[in-house]
């Protein structure tokens, strides 16, 4: 008889943003004329820019030229584009990085969601609160995470609320952990650590021989000087961190699908016999089974964001987005909202009005402003009582948003 991974069933009915689309839709049906602003998902409205559109056609035409044509290429990425990386994103931060300890991917999704296949299944996980939903809701499926208690929480992963009462700057763990994901700049909140502060977590990481997952997808939106742009910045940090980065957010490839993932060599971990083992050596050794790399033309693409062209483009498409999340935060605190983040990320989070729940906010922006925005508490119970405005949408609609909020 077949069986099932039975974790697949712990986790709530839909995904967060599956019952955001699924509550529009259903709105729109019964109201077809409504004139719906989005502002939920975070999905990028601007197109491609032209230097990378036109690395994308050369490529398209190579692939049509038998000299040319690429078939498989590694699993790795091609050395083109992590050398272009590293001498761009790495080198001028003083981050020295060997090409074979940066894998591309399709996206940071995939890599924050995948990393626990080479993870035991005994280590103890901490998230900050409110969370991410996709760091939660993989460990679940992998197992670690317990049950699913009455307060929204599960059992055996570890909570570091991040709120206004403590600055949205997360407190470490008072019990043992064995490994910690941070996202900073931070999605949901949109707010951000000094070096300083993560320099306490690598500290902290070193000390408990624990591992950090670093998200950093959002650091192209990063405007202050005393705010990491990598955890590497961090000294110690490449013995016990791995990053995650992504083109979607950096350069509108939400649609095209490119990211990457650093395992530097000297982040180790345990086996079973007690013995040190290279993490990089295990993903590599994971991506080559279940990962056949991501597509010559996208990686060409990529390459292109980093010539003197692409880095002007892209920097107008995140001046554009920082744009829209002023006028987001300006005009919700026109309209007597408490507002954070917005400043170094394309995400605002604002306490919803009257105490209302997250959800029933959200309900009276689609139904009485028709905005969408995400919920807070879908990010986590620390979550409840705020919602979530993405400033990657239309500027003039973002404009006409705030009107009607105000």
């Amino acid at each position: 008889m077949v069986t099932i991974n039975d974790n697949f069933q712990k986790l709530p009915g839909s995904y967060l943003f599956s019952e955001i689309a699924k509550r529009v839709a259903a709105y729109k049906e019964s109201n077809p004329s409504a004139q719906i602003i989005r502002m939920g998902i975070g999905d990028v409205t601007l197109p491609l820019c032209d230097a990378v559109i036109k690395a994308m056609h050369k490529a398209v035409d190579e692939m049509a030229n038998q000299s040319t044509f690429r078939g498989y290429g590694p699993e790795q990425g091609y050395k083109f584009l992590i050398d272009t990386i590293i001498k761009n994103d790495f080198e001028p931060r003083g981050v020295s990085l060997e090409s074979d300890e940066v894998f591309i991917s399709d996206g940071a999704k995939s890599d924050t969601g995948n990393i626990g296949d080479i993870l035991g299944l005994g280590n103890i996980v901490a998230v900050t609160d409110p969370v991410y939903p996709v760091y939660v809701d993989t460990n679940v499926m992998a197992g670690r995470a317990g049950d699913l208690l009455a307060d929204g929480r599960w059992s055996k992963i570890v909570y570091l609320p991040c709120t206004a009462e403590n600055g949205f700057v997360p407190e470490l763990p008072k019990e043992k952990v064995d490994v910690i994901y941070l996202c900073f700049p931070n999605n949901p909140t949109g707010t951000t650590l000094t070096k300083s502060q993560l320099a306490e977590w690598v500290k902290y990481a070193l000390a408990n021989d624990a591992l950090i997952l670093f998200d950093a997808a959002y650091e192209a939106f990063i405007q202050e000087a005393d705010v990491p742009h990598s955890i590497y910045e961090i000294e110690g940090a490449k013995k016990c961190a791995i990053e995650f980065r992504s083109f979607s957010k950096t350069a509108g490839f939400t649609g095209t699908r490119c990211g990457l993932s650093i395992i530097p060599k000297s982040v180790l971990a345990t086996n079973e016999k007690g013995e040190k083992v290279q993490l990089n050596k295990l993903w590599n050794r994971r991506q080559c089974t279940k990962f056949n790399g991501t597509a010559y033309v996208i990686q060409r693409a990529a390459e292109a964001v980093y010539s003197e062209e692409g880095k002007r483009q892209v920097k107008d498409m995140i001046d554009y987005y920082i744009t829209n999340a002023k006028i987001i935060r300006n005009g919700l605190e026109a309209a007597g909202y408490t507002v954070f983040g917005g400043k170094n990320s394309p995400y605002v989070w604002a306490k919803t009005p009257d105490g209302m729940d997250s959800w029933s906010f959200f309900d009276y922006l689609l139904k009485e402003k028709n905005i969408v925005a995400t919920p807070g508490v879908g990010f986590g119970v620390s979550g409840e009582g705020y919602i979530r405005f993405s400033a990657l949408g239309d500027k003039d609609a973002t404009i006409e948003a705030m009107k009607r909020l105000g």
